[in-house]
């Protein structure tokens, strides 16, 4: 019944990789947009960057690294809370040493 299982879950289309791909571009394209075509100030630009950018890694890590399927159906949130603080810590450093890097 497994081996059964698992073919038929193997033979299907792969619609959460297609959704998911198809929201990282509406959402880089529209993070383009923003950055291109709006007279908003700059601050609220890269506040509106950065809230992109974190909805985008939530889909990356929903729709392609499937975080949800872990063991027993739990999610493993120690991995999780690891990434998210690594990830805060990359952005907000490459954020800092952009803006001040002005010497």
């Amino acid at each position: 019944m497994n081996a059964e299982k698992e073919s038929t879950a193997h033979d299907t289309f792969p619609w959460s990789h297609v959704v998911g791909f198809l929201l990282s571009i509406v959402l880089t394209l529209f993070a383009v947009w923003v950055m291109s075509q709006t007279a908003l100030s700059l601050r609220v630009r890269v506040i509106i960057i950065f809230v992109f950018a974190f909805v985008q890694m939530g889909v990356q890590l929903f729709m392609f690294m499937h975080i949800g399927e872990g063991k027993e159906g739990k999610w493993q949130i120690g991995h999780t809370v690891f990434a998210l603080f690594i990830a805060v810590i990359i952005v907000v450093g490459t954020y800092f040493v952009l803006m001040t890097g002005h010497l």
